[in-house]
């Protein structure tokens, strides 16, 4: 561990050029203490480091000197793909890999490319997780990527929507999607994978039970299911009225292919600048808490049930906040 610091520390003055003892000890995530006995250790070695004194001061390698120990490991190749997503590698628990093997790929490069490198990467910031979420972590992330890694079951304790279920898996790939973490699996007694949310696991068991992991290409196989998904996700449709607040709104609360819907079939605006339309819907569920979001900036017309719900809410809103005044 302190070898794969030492090296961390020559990497980061190598890339940066001087960097003082506290920031050093900020990216390093240590005390500044540390650092000061790890600069008296490459010291020692005969590595040509050397501090300056003053408010511009810091530690500096003597110029022109550069580490040769810029190759990747197996590891860190196998961390490459996430180089560019600090955010899921830290919850894979492949922060510090990923962390090294940045600084290696920095380290390695000349100048000019180094220095563009360090503009993009101050300019192209990736936030996966949504605005009002700060991603899916889950205590079983790291255990599910280990065994998708070394081809191994899962015995797994599961929240799905009909209740807990417990269930042996084979899993074939993790997938990010909107911030959350997929895991695609096949059960030993099912070809067909399926996928688990890894949010919704209550419990995971790694087994000593290899699988023979078939020909699989997982992003080819994920945009296919995004695809069905989508094409079943909206069985009904209903017809509406908006108003031009609530159709601004729309594109906010709304899926796309809603506003799309709006837009392809939106007939001209009456009097006072309403539009009728015709919407996919998901269910009634959906449709009834998806358009309460508007509130009285849409009115659904059909279908009658949907029409009826979302009536009865809104009578029960209006007692909740306009009791009827007590004789």
């Amino acid at each position: 561990m302190r070898a794969s610091r030492l090296l961390s520390l020559l990497l980061l003055l190598q890339a940066h050029g001087r960097l003082t003892a506290a920031e050093l000890a900020r990216r390093l995530e240590v005390s500044v203490r540390t650092v000061y006995r790890d600069v008296e250790s490459l010291h020692a070695a005969g590595i040509p480091l050397y501090g300056e004194a003053g408010h511009a001061g810091g530690y500096r390698l003597v110029d022109g000197w550069r580490t040769r120990l810029t190759g990747l490991t197996a590891e860190e190749a196998d961390r490459l793909l996430f180089a560019g997503l600090p955010g899921p590698a830290a919850e894979l628990g492949y922060q510090s890999v990923v962390a090294t093997l940045q600084l290696k790929l920095r380290a390695a490069l000349p100048p000019p490319l180094a220095d563009r490198a360090d503009r993009l990467q101050q300019r192209f910031h990736l936030d996966t997780p949504g605005w009002y979420s700060d991603g899916d972590p889950s205590p079983y992330l790291a255990a599910a990527a280990e065994a998708v890694w070394r081809e191994h079951r899962i015995r797994v304790r599961y929240r799905s929507w009909t209740g807990e279920v417990t269930r042996v898996l084979e899993p074939y790939g993790l997938v990010l999607k909107g911030g959350r973490w997929y895991v695609v699996a096949a059960r030993p007694d099912r070809a067909d994978p399926a996928t688990y949310r890894v949010n919704q696991i209550l419990d995971l068991t790694p087994l000593d039970e290899p699988f023979d992991r078939p020909e699989f290409d997982l992003p080819a196989w994920w945009r296919a299911h995004v695809v069905a998904f989508r094409a079943g996700l909206h069985r009904d449709e209903a017809t509406i009225r908006l108003s031009p607040r609530g159709r601004e709104r729309l594109r906010e609360v709304a899926s796309d292919a809603v506003v799309a819907a709006v837009d392809a079939s939106a007939g001209p605006p009456d009097a006072a600048g309403w539009v009728r339309a015709v919407v996919p819907i998901e269910s009634l569920t959906h449709a009834h808490g998806d358009l309460l979001r508007l509130g009285a900036e849409v009115e659904v017309l059909t279908p009658a049930t949907l029409r009826a719900r979302l009536a009865e809410t809104a009578t029960a809103l209006a007692a909740l906040y306009h009791p009827p005044a007590s004789r």
